[in-house]
């Protein structure tokens, strides 16, 4: 390498190394088969700032997502550059720099790192309720969205899309946010709170226009695609494997108790486009997992937890239709304890290993609901 150096108009900051990098990009726009010079890619994102990454989109992101979309060789060079770049560009902003298109096709990469840096781009809209509406607006990604998440065997993967849909729906819910809880609920093994979500405090965000829980729960293209991964199949015509269909069932048992305490009755009254009749949540707790599989059973019981604990704090700070509430997770435990002792026994036994001070509140309400 020579060295060059290129300075940047908005800081007068020399770039070392610029020239190579663009010469680099050119190679393998025209060549896409050339091995990547991570040293190159490496020396200019670490000299990366706010103040000198403005200039420089013009010229290297096109580039960069042109390589994205032809390359076979593993992208994270390339993804971990792209994500400099975009720190500090707003979600509207990106939009102009990378398309529709490209998202989805950053989405349906068989590479993780693609996935990942789709999810970080989708990311970005919860900032604001105007930047989720604008999300809703766009149903391919959003199908996109909710096959890679559920199909990816990538852990990584997995848990970026839960990220990502929780903060995205809490900032679009027209609900007002559960209030920040004085003593720590553990739910999934990790002590919960609210938010805050990308930095503002999410009891006091203003509320959303549903817009986005509208697209993914009322749309049935894309809720029933959701239903379908969950059960192993997608209605493109491919069957998922039992270890990715079970991945799939996880993803969604975890990222629901969330969903449920943001806007119970989304995700609890059956739609009509729904999987005849059933809602989201009584399809997740009643009829998505084989209870014979029994690290799946147990990953159900935390489910259970999770959607108890956090639902006794959004009755107890009001705001929704509690009754309804607690009718319907009355009739949804009643009809999975049926057969379940183990269940019943640990819903039951679940004041005992909370906080002290969220015991008797918690045993209180799981005796009203735990027939």
């Amino acid at each position: 390498m020579s060295g060059g150096v290129v300075p940047v108009a908005a800081s007068n900051v020399p770039i070392s190394g610029l020239p190579e990098l663009l010469a680099h990009l050119d190679v393998l726009v025209e060549d896409p088969a050339t091995p990547f010079e991570a040293k190159l890619f490496d020396d200019v994102e670490l000299q990366l700032t706010e103040a000198s990454i403005p200039p420089l989109l013009p010229t290297l992101l096109p580039k960069l997502t042109s390589i994205l979309k032809t390359t076979q060789q593993d992208p994270k060079i390339l993804v971990s550059l792209i994500l400099k770049l975009l720190t500090p560009v707003s979600f509207s902003q990106t939009l102009t720099l990378a398309d529709e298109s490209s998202l989805i096709a950053a989405l349906s990469s068989p590479a993780p790192s693609a996935n990942v840096l789709a999810m970080a781009i989708l990311h970005k809209a919860a900032s604001s309720a105007s930047d989720a509406a604008q999300l809703a607006s766009m149903p391919r990604v959003l199908e996109e969205l909710i096959r890679t998440w559920l199909s990816s065997p990538d852990v990584q993967v997995g848990e970026k899309g839960n990220k990502l849909l929780g903060d995205l729906l809490e900032v679009d819910s027209e609900i007002p946010a559960l209030q920040e809880v004085r003593h720590a609920v553990t739910v999934d093994g990790v002590a919960w709170s609210s938010g805050p979500v990308n930095g503002q405090n999410g009891s006091r965000r203003p509320t959303g226009s549903g817009q986005l829980w509208q697209r993914i729960t009322n749309d049935s293209s894309i809720f029933n695609l959701l239903l379908s991964l969950a059960k192993g199949q997608d209605p493109s015509g491919a069957t998922l494997t039992a270890h990715q269909t079970s991945l799939a069932q996880g993803r969604v048992l975890r990222v629901l108790p969330r969903l449920a305490a943001l806007d119970f009755g989304r995700v609890a009254r059956p739609l009509g486009g729904g999987d005849q009749g059933q809602s989201l949540l009584h399809f997740a707790s009643i009829s998505m997992v084989d209870k014979k599989d029994m690290l799946m059973h147990l990953t159900l019981i935390d489910y259970f937890e999770a959607l108890v604990s956090l639902l006794r704090i959004r009755v107890d700070q009001g705001g929704v239709d509690n009754s309804f509430i607690t009718l319907t997770l009355r009739r949804i435990i009643e009809e999975a304890t049926t057969d379940d002792n183990v269940l019943k026994a640990a819903l039951l036994g679940l004041p005992d290993r909370t906080v002290p001070e969220e015991a008797d509140g918690l045993r209180a309400f799981v005796q009203d609901i735990v027939s």
